[in-house]
This record gives structure tokens, C-alpha cells and sequence, in this order.
């Protein structure tokens, strides 16, 4: 593996659940894959569990880790091209990438969607600079339109608690005070529609996903209606992906709230979230606190998620 910005990239999906379960069991056991090797995770945007799990998951493998926080503990980059660097930005990314390179083995990006340009956040330029220019192996640790470490999390997170063979999953939108990107939600439906799982988005009008992430799957305007015997749920919010309405808030709709009452409609289902999250909006109290919460489990993947990948890249330097 040499990228991994999606659920393509991990090939076949089974072996690969299989493959971070074994990980999962034996987490020091592939130490000597990262002996003399350095991690390198670079932060454009602010993190708790990417940052702590990835680098748990790197030390696991044996791995020199290090972190670089862009616009706070580095010179503030220039991404633009050709652009005359006559301001606050002293350094161009065309330079300092290829120099973060030379420093390490692996690199792991975290830019999130600027919500500026719609086409500039899909094309996902810095991602895939980075990608073009260090000369290394290069993994999305959330990217503008993809979180796919957090997704492959939430799929390890399923296949340990399912109850029945082809569970129903639910994403569902659910109200925030700020503008939040599609990350999340693009790489839950990205995975979930190549997993075993019947597959249901439900959200307000107007809250549609960019279609090549959202394929095949059941979309329910009607929340009630999609809960229905769910088994699994998952909620998170997003601002709207269509124009001209792109970043923009168009609901703070409390009713999508996930309560006790919504959960009452659901096969006793798990609640899922990708934290952090903000209670009483997102979710109530009671059903965060449950005993069908798994927020936490869900976040501890992560890690093993994290793991699964860099052991991947690092079998194939």
C-alpha cells in the first residue's frame, strides 16, 4: 500500500477487518516492520484521538514518530501556486514537502475543507500534493472530503458488536452550531456501501452527499422511518455539499437530535459517533451515557485502524 485515502485502497474489505483483528490481539507483535523507521504526522487542523492513535499505532510497529503542527509550531505554508508570497506565508509547500520527506519514512496528512471553494476541498489539493511531491508512502488522517481512518474504525467497531450476520447500519444527520464538513459522513457511506450491511443515510432536505460517495445506498428523508429497527447508529452532522448552498448551515433542527426516544425506534441498536461530540444536540445525555453507547470502543479503534494501515505501508517499503 502506498496511499490510502479510501476504502479502494485496502483492497479486499473482509481480509482487511480480519487483518486488524489479528492486529488488535497481537499489538507488539510487528515491531520489527518499523525498527529505524519514522513516522511522520503533519496537522494543518486540530486533533485528539488522530493524533494520540496514530501515534500510539506507529509506536506499536516500532516505529520513531514525529509531529509537525503546521501554522503553529512551523513557518505558516503557501499552498497556492504562482502566487507572489509578498504576505504573512514564508514558506511554499512545494518546498517543505519534499524536505519532510527527507526526514522520514511514512507521512500521515491532516487538512481539513477550508469551505471556500467547493471544486479546491474535492480535488483535495494539499492531500494529494503531498501525495505527488515527498517521495514517501502518504495516508489521510481526515482530509477535506474523507476520514477513512475513522471509517475503517467504525467497520472494525460493527464487525465486534454486529448480532446478526447483515445488520442495519444508519448514518444519520443530526444538528450542530457550526459548519461541518462532509469528512466523516463521505467515508462512513464510502465504506458502509462496500460492506456487508443494509446501508441507510437519513437526513434533512437539502443535506445530500456528493453522489459518488453516497452509490447505492437508501436515502430517508424521514428520520423515524430510517430508524426502524436499525442496529446500528450513527450520527454526525454536515453542511450542505450542493450549491450554492456548500458549507452553508440550512437546519439546526432539534428534532433530529438522537434521544432516547428515537433509539426506542430502533432494534435496540448501538450508538455510534465519531467524536468530539456536542451533547444535547448531536445526542442527549442518556443515550451517549447507555450501555448501547459505543463511542468509546469506537474511538480505541482507531488505533487499530491507524496500525492496520502503517503496518501495510510498511510491508511494502
Amino acid at each position: 500500500m502506498r496511499t490510502y485515502t479510501n476504502v479502494k485502497d485496502l483492497g479486499d474489505l473482509n481480509a482487511a477487518v480480519k487483518e486488524a483483528l489479528e492486529v488488535k490481539k497481537n499489538r507488539f507483535g510487528y515491531k520489527s516492520l518499523g525498527e529505524n523507521k519514522t513516522l511522520l504526522m503533519v496537522f494543518f487542523n486540530s486533533s485528539l484521538r488522530t493524533r494520540l492513535s496514530t501515534q500510539k499505532a506507529g509506536m506499536n510497529l516500532g516505529m520513531n514518530t514525529m509531529v509537525l503542527d503546521i501554522n503553529q509550531g512551523a513557518w505558516k505554508l503557501e499552498t497556492e501556486p504562482g502566487v507572489i508570497m509578498d504576505g504573512d506565508k514564508s514558506e511554499h509547500i512545494l518546498e517543505a514537502i519534499p524536505v519532510m520527506g527527507s526526514y522520514c519514512d511514512i507521512i500521515g496528512v491532516r487538512a481539513f475543507a477550508q469551505f471556500e471553494n467547493k471544486e479546491d476541498d474535492y480535488q483535495e489539493k494539499i492531500l494529494n500534493q503531498f501525495i505527488k511531491y515527498s517521495g514517501r508512502p502518504v495516508f489521510s488522517m481526515e482530509a477535506a472530503t474523507g476520514h477513512p481512518l475513522q471509517a475503517f474504525a467504525d467497520l472494525i467497531t460493527i464487525e465486534e458488536y454486529k448480532k446478526t450476520a447483515r445488520p442495519k447500519v444508519v448514518l444519520t444527520w443530526a444538528p450542530h452550531p457550526k459548519a461541518l464538513p462532509q469528512a466523516v459522513p463521505n467515508s462512513f457511506a464510502d465504506f458502509m456501501n462496500e460492506a456487508d450491511v443494509d446501508f441507510v443515510i437519513t437526513h434533512p432536505q437539502g443535506y445530500d452527499l456528493d453522489p459518488k460517495f453516497v452509490r447505492g445506498a437508501k436515502v430517508e428523508y424521514d428520520q423515524d422511518k430510517a430508524l426502524a429497527e436499525a442496529d446500528f447508529v450513527y450520527a454526525k452532522n454536515w453542511a450542505a455539499y450542493n450549491d450554492p448552498n456548500y458549507g452553508k448551515i440550512l437546519s439546526k433542527d432539534m428534532s433530529w437530535t438522537v434521544t432516547t426516544q428515537k433509539m426506542a425506534l430502533t432494534n435496540n441498536a448501538y450508538f455510534m459517533h465519531c467524536l468530539p461530540v456536542r451533547r444535547n444536540m448531536i445526542v442527549s445525555d442518556d443515550v451517549i451515557e447507555s450501555p448501547q453507547s459505543i463511542v468509546i470502543q469506537e474511538a480505541a479503534n482507531r488505533e487499530i485502524s491507524a496500525q492496520t494501515v502503517i503496518k501495510r505501508m510498511l510491508e511494502n517499503l
